[in-house]
């Protein structure tokens, strides 16, 4: 299992650095290799011949293009990552629960959010990932 989430990187796309780096030390102290973003855009130019992530966490406001924005371009993009949206805003949570599923998005988080489920769910798009 050690291989494969080496193999597997999560993008934690997030406009707050204090978020990203917790995001980013919880992923990385259970075995996950992670890259941070401060933006949509910042995600994007990185994607330009790059290696895609295996997982994408991505925080619903950011400035300029919208988390979910970001994710819509993707999936027109044909770019099939999984997501899981988090966001301390209570009307943008009400709003991606209701579409989440409409939106093919693996979670959606409210920050902040319990430190054992977010391992959890990007071990479950690792799984979705290797089914396929």
């Amino acid at each position: 299992m050690a291989k494969r989430k080496r193999q597997f990187f999560v993008a934690i796309v997030d406009d707050d650095a204090g978020m990203r780096a917790a995001i980013k030390d919880l992923l990385n102290s259970n075995g996950w290799r992670t890259r941070s973003f401060p933006s949509a855009e910042a995600f994007l130019q990185s994607m330009d011949g790059g290696e895609p992530p295996g997982c994408l966490i991505l925080d619903y406001r950011l400035p300029g293009m919208s988390g979910l924005e970001l994710h819509r371009e993707l999936q027109a993009k044909g770019r099939a990552i999984p997501v899981i949206f988090a966001t301390a805003d209570d009307e943008a949570f009400r709003l991606l629960k209701s579409s989440a599923a409409k939106a093919d998005a693996l979670a959606v988080l409210r920050k902040p959010f319990d430190p054992d489920e977010l391992p959890r769910l990007v071990k479950a798009a690792a799984q979705a990932r290797r089914k396929r």
